[in-house]
C-alpha cells in the first residue's frame, strides 16, 4: 500500500530511477464485477435479455444490469424471458415476480454493420410505458450505448444522474522489482475497455481528471524526479506544469478546471501551491508550514481545500481557504488520516484511516463530524467520489486463495453494496473516477 509516508519517500528516491522506455501498451486490463452486500433499499427491475444480443460483440442487457446494480440502488429480478420492446406484457405475471419496472428491447445489425438498438422502459405495477430510446451506434459504441442506457434508466427511477457512462483512471505495476512497468489506464466506469494512456519503466502515481473529463493531470517520474505533467486523454497530447527544483507532486484540479494545486520542494520542506494547468508562470504559495503539506483536493465551489498535513505530529486532514488563512483540522478519529477525496455536494469527506493497524476507507460527515468505517478490507488506499456522490471508488487488497490481490472496488456511502473489479496486471493503485461524458438520453 503506498500511505502518505511511503509515496513520500518513493518521490525522495526519484533520483535513483533508471529512464523512460515507452513501448505499445500490453494487452487491455479486462476486468470482472462481482457485486456483494444488499441495500437498505432496492428497486426491483427485470431486464430480459435483449432480442439480438446473442449474435452481437456486446451484450447491451448484460451491460445494463450490471450497471444498474453496480449503483446499489437496484436488485434484479429473474424470471422473465422472450420478450422485446414490441411485445405486451404478462403484467400480472410479472408483478408476481416481485417486479416494479421491465426493460425489454434488441440490438440488431444492419446492413451498413452499424447496430440499431431499441428498448422501451416500463411501470410494471401500473403497466404503463416510462419511456423508448432508438439508437444506431458502429460497433465500438455499442458497450458505451449500453452505459447510456442506464444512466437514462437511472435518471428515469431515481430523478437523478447515473454514472455508468462515466471513465475511470488508474495505475498498473507489472514486472515485479527487477523490471517494472507502469500504466496509466483509462476505463469504462465498469472497468472494461481499458487502454493505456501512458506506459513507463517509471513510476506514474497521482493521476487526476479535469472538471470537463478530457484532461488528466499525474506525476510521472520519467525524467528521473516527479514532474507533473496535463495529458489530453483523446489527443495522447501532454504538458509539463510543474518542473521546478525538487519534488514536484500531488496534481489537483480547481473546479473551473483553469488552476491545479500541487506539492512543491523547491523552496525546501512541501507545501502546496497553486498554478496555471494551462502551464507557465509563477505559482503562487499556499501554505507556509515547517511540515509536510500535500494531496491537496479543492471543495465544490472552489474556494476552500483540504489536504493533509503532519503538522500536528501525525498526518491529519486538515481544511483551509484557497485566499489563504488559518487551517482547520477535520479529522480526529485516530493518529493517522490521509488521502482525502470531497463528495460533489460537499457534505462527506472521504479518507483513508489507520485503524488498529488497518488501512481503511471512512466517510465523515462533515456537518456532525460522525465517521463511519466502509469496508472489511486492510489495505484499502485512494478513495474518489462518482460525478453523483452516490458511490466511492477505490483500490485495496483482497484475499484471492492463499495470496493477496490488488483490487479496484465501488462501494455505497453507506458500504452496504460494493463492486469487486479484479485483473490480472499485477498491483492496481490510485483509482480516479471521472465525470459525465457525452449527451443524456431523454
Amino acid at each position: 500500500m503506498m500511505t502518505f509516508f511511503t509515496r513520500r519517500q518513493v518521490i525522495a528516491q526519484a533520483a535513483g530511477l533508471a529512464s523512460i522506455g515507452l513501448a505499445s501498451p500490453p494487452a487491455l486490463a479486462q476486468f470482472r464485477v462481482e457485486v456483494s452486500g444488499i441495500g437498505a433499499t432496492q428497486l426491483p427491475l427485470a431486464i430480459v435479455a435483449f432480442r439480438g444480443d446473442e449474435l452481437a460483440p456486446q451484450k447491451i442487457g448484460a451491460i445494463v444490469q450490471a450497471d444498474l446494480i453496480r449503483s446499489g440502488v437496484f436488485r434484479s429480478v429473474d424470471g422473465v424471458s422472450g420478450l422485446d420492446e414490441t411485445s405486451r406484457p404478462d403484467w400480472s405475471r410479472i408483478r408476481s415476480l416481485g417486479a416494479d419496472t421491465l426493460l425489454v428491447g434488441s440490438n440488431s445489425r444492419l446492413a451498413d454493420g452499424r447496430f440499431d438498438v431499441r428498448c422501451r422502459l416500463w411501470d410494471a405495477v401500473r403497466g404503463v410505458e416510462l419511456g423508448a430510446q432508438n439508437l444506431v451506434v458502429g460497433s465500438a459504441e455499442l458497450r458505451y450505448t449500453a452505459h447510456r442506457i442506464a444512466d437514462w434508466i437511472y435518471e428515469k427511477l431515481t430523478g437523478e444522474k447515473g454514472v455508468a457512462a462515466t471513465r475511470i483512471a488508474y495505475i498498473t505495476k507489472t514486472g515485479g522489482s527487477t523490471s517494472p512497468r507502469f500504466n496509466l489506464w483509462v476505463a469504462d466506469s465498469d472497468g472494461e475497455g481499458a487502454g493505456s494512456a501512458l506506459a513507463s519503466n517509471e513510476p506514474i502515481i497521482s493521476p487526476a481528471w479535469s472538471p470537463n473529463g478530457q484532461q488528466l493531470a499525474y506525476v510521472s517520474f520519467e525524467s528521473r524526479k516527479p514532474v507533473v505533467y496535463v495529458h489530453e486523454v483523446a489527443t495522447g497530447r501532454r504538458r509539463v506544469v510543474a518542473d521546478f527544483k525538487g519534488s514536484n507532486s500531488s496534481p489537483a484540479w480547481s473546479p473551473d478546471g483553469r488552476n491545479l494545486v500541487v506539492t512543491l520542494s523547491r523552496d525546501g520542506g512541501s507545501q502546496m501551491f497553486l498554478l496555471s494547468a494551462a502551464g507557465g508562470g509563477e505559482p503562487r504559495k499556499l501554505s507556509s508550514s515547517l511540515s509536510i503539506d500535500t494531496e491537496a483536493v479543492f471543495a465544490p465551489g472552489g474556494q476552500n481545500i483540504y489536504f493533509v498535513s503532519d503538522r500536528g505530529g501525525s498526518p491529519q486532514i486538515y481544511r483551509m481557504p484557497l485566499s489563504g488563512g488559518a487551517a482547520q483540522r477535520i479529522s480526529f478519529s485516530g493518529n493517522y488520516n490521509i488521502s482525502p477525496a470531497i463528495s460533489p455536494n460537499g457534505k462527506q469527506l472521504a479518507f483513508i484511516s489507520r485503524i488498529g493497524g488497518a488501512f481503511k476507507l471512512v466517510i465523515q460527515d462533515l456537518a456532525s463530524g460522525a465517521v463511519q468505517p466502509l469496508t472489511d478490507t486492510d489495505a484499502d488506499e485512494s478513495p474518489s467520489f462518482s460525478a453523483n456522490g452516490k458511490q466511492i471508488i477505490y483500490a485495496t487488497q483482497i484475499a484471492s486463495g492463499n495470496r493477496w490481490q490488488e483490487a479496484l472496488m465501488t462501494t455505497t456511502l453507506d458500504g452496504r453494496v460494493k463492486s469487486k473489479l479484479t485483473a490480472a496486471l499485477g498491483d492496481i493503485r490510485e483509482p480516479d473516477w471521472g465525470v459525465f461524458q457525452g449527451g443524456a438520453l431523454k
